[in-house]
């Protein structure tokens, strides 16, 4: 009899093992063409519930990464929708410091990653999910080379993270792949700025007050906001070369819902980031986000998903708010 539970539990054991790594143990070993992955998913088995959205972040900030916010999207999703796909899913933004700033010092466009997010979930199979971008994704959104090495350093301290926060963890096999591996799918903006007697200070607050009570109302919620300047670069002596340097977090819950439900690992793209700056001595304003096409071709989307037409529909209402302020 003993043999016999002996044989169930580690039957149990091994299932276990399949749910969280998508692939049997005892399959033989065959190559497949490489997929170009712009989201990974980093999954263990979590049976005891040791591993919580709070030791997770925990671990993030062990090795240099801090998280500046890591919500429980299922206390509003219950409250507004009432049923819950995940046992747990939250939302996290994490970021370094001083990559940011090496990486934004040559590529302003990197503003679009900060900070960069993550989705945490942990469904009935019992295993706990991470998913975060790849070096690759970062690279493709903000047009910054893939073999950098601040981006690759990034990225090596994302590993470091994810190995931390989950030890016996292992990179899940996704089914999906890039629909457009070369092209960023950024959108941006620009406009020219007149300050008349205005300070660049005075002009950016102006703006961002008309821009937050513009995106409000319509269900968006911003998360976070880094002064990049301040936050980010005053402490590396990175001073006199922007009058302003600001990224916003945006999110809104009739999206990323729907879209949660088949694909959790949207959450690497989720909040999105939103960057704006304008340069001493230049009068233009710069500002930019990663398309909505970034998640629907890079997590297996297709266009007749509810979560698809909610993504579209509120890209088009920030390009029309934003539009209509730089005309």
């Amino acid at each position: 009899m003993k043999k016999i539970y002996s044989l169930i539990l580690a039957a149990l054991v091994a299932m276990s093992i399949v749910g969280c790594n998508n692939e049997a143990p005892s399959a033989p070993v065959v190559e497949k063409p490489k997929r170009i992955q712009d989201v990974q998913v980093f999954s263990t088995p979590n049976a005891d519930g040791k591993i919580t959205a709070k030791s997770i972040e925990k671990a993030f900030d062990s090795v240099g990464l801090s998280v500046p916010g890591n919500n429980d999207m299922n206390k509003p999703f219950g409250t507004r929708f009432g049923k819950l796909h995940y046992k747990v899913y939250n939302l996290a933004m994490y970021v370094n410091n001083e990559l940011t700033y090496k990486l934004i010092k040559k590529y302003p466009s990197f503003g679009a990653l900060t900070p960069l997010t993550m989705s945490i979930w942990e469904g009935k199979e019992g295993c706990m999910n991470i998913s975060t971008l790849t070096i690759n994704g970062m690279a493709r959104a903000t047009n910054i080379p893939v073999t950098d090495p601040d981006l690759m350093a990034y990225a090596a301290l994302i590993k470091k993270g994810l190995k931390t926060a989950m030890p016996d963890g292992s990179f899940k096999e996704l089914n999906h792949t890039v629909k457009f591996p070369n092209k960023s799918l950024a959108t941006n903006f620009s406009m020219e700025v007149e300050l008349d007697d205005q300070t660049a200070e005075e002009f950016i607050e102006d703006f961002e007050a008309e821009f937050e009570g513009e995106m409000e109302p319509l269900g968006f919620l911003l998360p976070n906001y880094t002064n990049v300047q301040e936050e980010i670069f005053d402490d590396q002596g990175y001073t006199g070369v922007y009058d302003f340097y600001h990224t916003y977090s945006i999110c809104k819950f009739d999206v990323i819902y729907p879209v949660s439900k088949d694909h959790p690992e949207a959450g690497a793209w989720a909040p999105c980031s939103f960057y704006l700056y304008k340069k001493v001595g230049e009068n233009k304003m710069y500002m930019g986000f990663l398309s909505v096409d970034n998640w629907i071709t890079t997590i297996g989307m297709t266009e007749d998903e509810e979560g698809t037409k909610k993504l579209r529909e509120a890209q088009g209402y920030i390009e029309a708010i934003i539009t209509d302020m730089t005309e």
